[in-house]
Formats: structure tokens, sequence, C-alpha cells
């Protein structure tokens, strides 16, 4: 298959690898140093164990209108990234190309093809303007929530830290022969790649985690660990986690594991920098509104206070704020 990995830095690089290696006619769309190191030596992955293999696409641009039509678009940049490439991404589109939607958070197509009373809601923190949504058709939509804690080591080269899942799902929760034909791509790549029956629960129980330690490790510079293991950030984190689930589960939103459980297993990543973090060190914006933003914006929606989400995403912004003034 003809797959474009829209944004191939640790998370989407680490999955358009791997599916090269399978061999699929993958290409990388990138920019700056990253992209002249794979254009030069290929990416690089270094595993866990120290192990290492590189791999070069079929063809890596910065330039979307180069790579022509595909039969999967994954869109891997971040979410505050996606309203400035939406437009462009029709030049990629045959007319039964996917596009899998592998963003943290809460997606801007969370309410399409929902079939409850929010029906066709905007999420205006991640689309404020609508443009996402414009230009990208939703029969398209494939979501994808990712486990894997992959960081861009330096230009060329990343590192993959743990976790290989990456489910997908229908947005209206059918098992279409589109999605068992991707993930069977995806499991021969080596990915778990489970089909899920409700991916916006899937989504919630990344997400439920997510909302709480990205932005406390952006203010404090701790990794997962150390968070986990710190009395206060934990029952911080643990507050966060509460009021989320009690605007879920009004959502309809069924938590699999308890919120404890959720938390061990966010300490047994151990020494990992969150993404926020890492954006918060190389000096770039963050998505804190499709991690916390939004969630707050569904408390606004469903009627339900947040006061310890609303503090630590007021702190967040303010430091964004702050270093992009430095």
């Amino acid at each position: 298959m003809k797959i474009c990995i829209v944004g191939a830095g640790a998370i989407g690089g680490y999955l358009g690898a791997k599916l090269a290696l399978a061999g699929e006619e993958v290409t990388f769309i990138a920019r700056g140093q990253h992209l002249e190191a794979i254009q030069n030596r290929g990416l690089e992955v270094i595993m866990g164990d120290g192990s290492n293999y590189v791999v070069h696409p079929s063809l890596a641009t910065s330039d979307i209108n180069d790579a022509g039509t595909q039969d999967v678009v994954i869109l891997a940049v971040k979410a505050q990234s996606l309203a400035a490439i939406a437009p462009a991404l029709s030049s990629l589109y045959n007319p039964d190309t996917m596009v899998v939607t592998a963003q943290n958070g809460i997606p801007w197509w969370y309410f399409y093809k929902h079939g409850g009373e929010y029906e066709g809601q905007k999420i205006h923190a991640v689309d404020p303007e609508g443009i996402i949504a414009a230009n990208i058709d939703i029969e398209r939509i494939i979501g994808c929530v990712i486990y894997s804690a992959v960081e861009l080591h330096s230009p060329g080269v990343i590192h993959h830290i743990e976790g290989d899942r990456f489910s997908l799902g229908e947005i209206d929760n059918s098992k279409t022969e589109r999605i068992q034909k991707l993930a069977g791509i995806c499991k021969k790549a080596g990915l778990k790649a489970p089909v899920r029956s409700d991916i916006r629960s899937e989504l919630w129980l990344k997400l439920w985690g997510n909302l709480a330690f990205n932005p406390i490790s952006a203010l404090t510079r701790a990794t997962l660990e150390q968070i986990c293991q710190y009395p206060l950030t934990r029952e911080l984190a643990r507050q966060m986690m509460i009021e989320a689930q009690t605007i879920g589960e009004k959502l309809g939103i069924k938590f699999g594991i308890s919120l404890e459980q959720r938390i061990n297993g966010t300490e047994k990543v151990g020494a990992h920098k969150t993404s926020m973090l890492q954006d918060i060190e190389a000096g770039r914006t963050t998505e804190v509104e499709a991690i916390l933003g939004a969630v707050i914006e569904l408390g606004k929606l469903t009627h339900i206070s947040t006061p310890y989400m609303d503090t630590v995403y007021a702190n967040v912004k303010l430091l964004e704020k702050t270093l992009a003034f430095y």
C-alpha cells in the first residue's frame, strides 16, 4: 500500500519505519534538519535493547504536494499543527483514501458519528475556526490511539522506549473491511493493531492519564516516574483524573480499569519525559488544548466543574506565553 506519514517525527517516524520494513511504499513528510538527515542517511531507529536499524523511505519531503495520492494518510503531527496543514492534504486523496488521526487528546471529530445528544458538536479548543473539519472528509477518518513511547534523539535518529500498540477504530464503531485491512498491514509490520468497537473509550483511557501527567511534567520538568512517586503530584494527578472521569462517564464512556491501575501503569513507564515536556524544553507550543483544554470544554458542555484541571491549564498556558516572550 501507498502510505504517507504526515509528521515523521518520533511517533510518526517509528510507525513509518515499521511499515516500510514490512514492504509498504512509505512517504515521510518532515522538515528541517530531521528531514535533511533522513534524505541523506535514512531514518535510524534505536530500540530499547540497544539494537538499531536504518530505514530509507520511498520519499522524504517537506512538500505534501510531492507525495501524490495515497491509500492511507497517517496524521502524526501534533494536534496544534493540524489546522496549518489540513488545506494541503487534499492532494493526497484518492476516492478511497483513509485518513488515520494519531494525535493525543480529544480530536476535532469527537462528536461526528457520535449518535448522542451532542451529535455534530464542534470542539473549539482543537479546531476553533473549523479549518480541519472543512478539509478532511469525515468519511475518510479512522481513529487511532497510540501506546508507544518514542523520543527524537537527534536529527534522523529516534529512540523507541516501549510500546507497539496502535489501536484502530471506525468513528461510528463499525467493523469495516477497510479497517480490517489496515489492521492486517500494521500487524504484518510487527505492530499490535487491535480494532476497537468503541474507539472513544479507548481514546479516553489514554487521555485519562495524559491530561494530568503531561501538563504536570511540563510545569515541573519531572519524568512520569517522579510525578507518580512524589505524593503531592500523584494526588494532583488523581484529582484531575477524577474530574475527567466524571465528564467521560457523563458522555457514556466506560473506563475499563480503576484510576489507581491507570496511575500505576504510568509509573511503570519509568523515567520518561512526556511529549509535552519535550515540547517545552524545545521551546515549541504544546498539545495542551487537545489534551486538557478540550476536556475542560467538555466539562462546561456537561455542566461539570473542573477546578484542578482549570488551575493546571492556566499555568501551562502562562508558561507557553512566557517562553514565547523570551
